[in-house]
């Protein structure tokens, strides 16, 4: 009895300290609800406030807690599908090291999720991060990073009508260079918010001579198929959501005495009159007399297929497109320009061994963010001589797209925005045989260093 007795005293102690226990779990669990002021504001903070403020290009601020209280349903769905921030690459396959990587983690995701089905609390007021000192929403996106540009080309103005057809606006700015520099960052930017909401894109064309070599703009094609858009002479391609070009260490871009840029500026009406429209060019140079060994080229890389466009209503759509590189190459970034209809790009190399990996897929493509993924340099793909990059498109025109204007509609290719187009803008650095093999040998010898570990730690 006096057994049984003790049996049951053990069971209640035990049954008191699992629930002491528990409630002090509890009590922990509670003290760790996620709030703005400790969780959510940073977050913010970081990568949504420079473009959610006032001035900038966001339709809504988020500048403090009752603005993002008062879009948290709308944030929560943005953030949680992976359409804010803008970066939508698939992280599942390909090169995942960028220099501009925006996305945020699975732990922030889930933390501004968490916060929102809780009733967005607010948490204590000394937990808010300090403020931060914002760049000029009107400046250049890379002067954070390499101050003002040492040189700026502007455009001519132009006037678009509240209502009208797609303008292309094609004036020639000479630059006033006056001796050869090489360039290490470019960033095109339209002037002013109004000029930001019509225009669609902009492309600069390099316009100078050169002697004929094999660099020079004449022979220089980037894959068998050749005709790509702009040539050797395409300077730089910019869209809504893409920051600039920055080129890595050892590379850049050549500008002469007597150069000129030729714009291809496409405008579209959004209801008001625009007076002065205009886009400006910000260069940074490398010091004189420091030369990059190697030129790098924007290029069009199509995936339109032999047959091009043709998207039937109500259907998907897939279309690929191949290229094979002549000479060693490295690819800087990755850049998928659809419109409307857009949906997916993956871009694939087959190398001449018979091998082939994916480079990079964007698997959730939004036509109004034209992101610019620009590969870490240690990550950049290397390619030998005789490799063939595969681009490969979806389209949408079912009635399932929320993007699409009409699926009643066959669409094919065209400039205006109602129309489609398929292709990756991609800046490509040319190599040696030599300075391909040294990148080569560089590269193993990091993962070699990689894998074995700190020194003294070979199981590290």
């Amino acid at each position: 009895m006096r057994g049984c007795m003790l049996d049951q005293a053990q069971l209640r102690s035990a049954v008191l300290l699992s629930v002491a226990v528990l409630a002090v779990v509890a009590g922990d669990a509670s003290s760790q609800e996620v709030t703005y002021a400790r969780d959510v504001a940073p977050i913010i903070q970081e990568n949504c406030q420079q473009c959610h403020m006032e001035g900038s290009i966001a339709p809504i601020q988020l500048t403090n807690y009752d603005e993002a209280r008062r879009y948290a349903r709308r944030i929560r769905t943005k953030v949680e599908n992976r359409v804010m921030p803008p970066w939508h690459l698939d992280r599942t396959v390909g090169i995942q090291e960028f220099k501009n990587d925006r996305s945020l983690t699975d732990e922030e995701i889930e933390k501004i999720v968490s916060w929102v089905d809780n009733g967005t609390p607010f948490g204590d007021e000394g937990d808010l991060p300090a403020p931060l000192d914002f760049r000029d929403p009107d400046g250049f996106k890379l002067s954070g990073e390499f101050g003002e540009p040492d040189m700026i080309v502007k455009s001519e103005s132009y006037t678009l009508e509240a209502v009208t057809q797609d303008k292309w606006f094609r004036p020639v700015t000479p630059t006033g260079v006056t001796e050869p520099r090489w360039v290490k960052a470019i960033e095109i930017r339209p002037i002013g918010k109004d000029t930001k909401t019509i225009t669609h894109h902009v492309l600069a064309f390099l316009m100078q001579d050169e002697e004929n070599s094999e660099y020079s703009v004449g022979p220089v094609i980037t894959s068998d198929r050749g005709g790509s858009m702009g040539g050797a002479g395409l300077f730089m391609e910019w869209a809504v959501g893409k920051d600039g070009e920055i080129f890595p260490d050892g590379a850049g871009k050549l500008m002469l005495p007597g150069s000129q840029i030729r714009w291809e500026i496409h405008l579209h009406a959004m209801g008001k009159l625009v007076d002065d429209a205009q886009v400006e060019l910000g260069v940074w140079f490398y010091d004189v007399g420091d030369e990059p060994k190697n030129r790098t080229r924007l290029r069009m890389f199509d995936a339109r297929g032999r047959n091009g466009l043709d998207i039937s209503p109500d259907e998907m759509a897939v279309t690929q497109q191949f290229h094979k590189l002549r000479w060693p190459t490295r690819l800087e970034n990755f850049q998928p320009h659809m419109h409307m209809r857009g949906k997916i790009m993956m871009i694939e190399a087959m190398y001449p061994n018979g091998r082939s990996e994916v480079l990079s897929r964007v698997d959730n493509f939004q036509w109004n963010w034209h992101v610019n993924y620009i590969y870490a340099d240690h990550a950049a793909p290397l390619l030998p001589a005789g490799t063939t990059l595969i681009v490969t498109a979806w389209h949408d025109n079912t009635k399932d797209n929320p993007n699409n204007p009409d699926y009643t509609q066959w669409i094919g290719w065209g400039d205006r925005t109602v129309d489609e187009m398929a292709h990756a803008w991609i800046d490509v650095t040319y190599l040696s045989e030599e300075d391909y093999e040294a990148e080569v040998a560089k590269r193993d010898a990091m993962k070699a260093q990689q894998s074995s570990g700190p020194s003294g730690s070979p199981n590290h």
